[in-house]
């Protein structure tokens, strides 16, 4: 059975993304993202969102780890900020419905999505850059970098959260993500 842990940076959806993963048939738990990083034991990690991209722990740490990597919302953000992507302010604020547009179909972790989805995000903070070795692989009208990803280091992002009822397609994200760590 793939084992997949949520990093909990103290979002709200947090628990959400956790009970996704268990209703799915994935074992899981939450962990705090201070959990050094030799005491995990994963076959991949969720780097939940959270308020604040200074509360991140150890999650720049979690990236060395040899699992695959899905950062949701502020995951993503800590993700790019780590390995030398742009994070800042969005321009458009708080949580709203939002549609996002696939640019790669080929794509582990959104490709199979439909080519528009409507999903639920926050655009508070948001990446504006993505690391070397990363493709952007959603946009909108929004953000420029909905979602990113690095499938030859297994590292994944969403602005979205694909755990809410408000996002189409949610669980079809973490069920590729599953697939990703098998």
């Amino acid at each position: 059975m793939t084992r997949i842990v949520v990093v909990d940076n103290h979002g709200q959806f947090t628990h959400l993304e956790h009970r996704t993963l268990r209703d799915m048939g994935v074992d899981t738990e939450i962990i705090d993202n201070t959990t050094p990083p030799e005491e995990i034991d994963a076959d991949g990690l969720v780097l939940s969102g959270g308020p604040d991209i200074d509360d991140a722990g150890n999650c720049a740490d979690y990236l060395e780890l040899d699992v695959p990597v899905l950062g949701i919302c502020l995951g993503m953000q800590l993700i790019a900020d780590a390995l030398g992507g742009a994070v800042g302010e969005g321009d458009y604020g708080g949580y709203a419905d939002v549609t996002v547009d696939v640019l790669d179909d080929d794509d582990p972790l959104v490709g199979s999505l439909a080519p528009e989805t409507r999903v639920w995000a926050s655009h508070a903070d948001e990446v504006k850059a993505v690391p070397d070795g990363f493709a952007r692989t959603a946009e909108s009208d929004v953000c420029g970098v909905e979602a990113m990803s690095d499938p030859d280091r297994d590292l994944y992002g969403v602005q979205w959260h694909p755990e809410v009822a408000h996002t189409d397609e949610g669980e079809e994200v973490f069920e590729n993500f599953e697939a990703i760590c098998e």
